[in-house]
């Protein structure tokens, strides 16, 4: 597959990030944190939609969120109720979209901006140019360019050799400079490298990066500006590989990341199938976790009536039950 590769520089600080990224997934993933509890992961969703709005200028906080999932009346202007309902059923959906289909681009934006722009779904096809104050920061390239150069980038960030990592905080900068929608670029860069990341970690379905973005918005704009002003994504991936990092950092600090005796067990579920297994099998997943809490873990299991337990003591086995 031929493709013209964007420019950027893989550089020792990269190099560094990147190690070090790689061996917090490594822990996030010996702790089986690539799916978080059901409370933190439900947090950190409503945390990534209120984060990756507000960097747009919307004003409904977390707790607002919160309340519209909850089928709550809230207080805030139409368009920012519209907006967030869109998010969430876009958010909903990420398992569904298709990381390197240009359909599946238009597909998602089509439900990010329903009813908030005509073109929701499609690509534009005047030219545009970014106004901050009375200057003009960034001229995209023209409409007529914007489907092939978006086939060509999501066809780099398939076949090209570098790290996931590296590539999908490139395909970040590369989507904001070619701005392929009349409005929504900015929240769809932001969906669509995590569209990309999850391909290869899990963990970032749940990870809220956006937050930290929102935290060090200038820095975000800085990133992107110097980007452009080099020629080269180099400190977008600089800026972004670190807004990884802390969010993975967050995530192991955090206490409700250590997986409890239920957790473990709708893990376990998730590797074992119908396959009958033993303690000793339990424990090999879950390195670090003693016989005894292993022991007690199967109890519980069975007494809840999830697993079938068979045989005593030492020779006992174990089958979850399929309902």
């Amino acid at each position: 597959m031929s493709y013209n590769k964007p420019p950027y520089q893989i550089t020792t600080e990269i190099l560094s990030l990147l190690t070090r990224v790689s061996e917090q997934i490594g822990a996030v993933n010996a702790l089986h944190l690539n799916r978080p509890q059901t409370e933190l992961r439900k947090a950190n969703r409503i945390k990534t939609i209120q984060s990756t709005l507000a960097i747009e200028g919307n004003t409904m906080s977390e707790e607002q969120i919160t309340a519209f999932l909850n089928n709550k009346r809230i207080l805030a202007p139409q368009k920012d109720i519209l907006e967030v309902q869109n998010a969430i059923a876009t958010y909903d959906k990420l398992h569904t979209f298709k990381p390197f289909q240009l359909k599946s681009i238009l597909k998602a934006h089509k439900t990010l901006m329903e009813g908030l722009i005509k073109e929701a779904g499609s690509l534009r096809k005047g030219n545009v140019g970014i106004v901050k104050g009375s200057q003009v920061t960034h001229v995209a390239p023209p409409g007529n360019m914007v489907a092939h150069l978006l086939q060509e980038l999501l066809d780099y960030v398939k076949s090209d050799k570098d790290p996931i990592l590296i590539k999908t905080c490139v395909f970040h900068y590369e989507f904001e400079f070619i701005h392929p929608f009349a409005d929504g670029n900015g929240r769809m860069g932001r969906l669509w490298q995590t569209i990309l990341l999850m391909k290869t970690y899990p963990v970032f379905k749940y990870l809220p990066i956006e937050s930290l973005i929102k935290t060090e918005q200038s820095k975000y704009y800085e990133a992107l500006n110097k980007s452009d002003n080099l020629g080269q994504s180099t400190p977008f991936i600089i800026f972004m590989l670190g807004q990884i990092s802390k969010a993975l950092d967050e995530l192991l600090e955090s206490p409700l990341s250590v997986p409890n005796a239920s957790s473990r067990i709708l893990i376990f579920k998730e590797i074992a199938g119908n396959a009958v297994f033993t303690r000793k099998d339990y424990l090999q997943h879950f390195k670090g976790l003693s016989t005894a809490t292993a022991s007690r873990d199967l109890r519980i299991a069975t007494e809840m009536g999830v697993v079938q337990k068979s045989g005593d003591k030492n020779s006992s086995t174990y089958r979850y039950n399929v309902r």
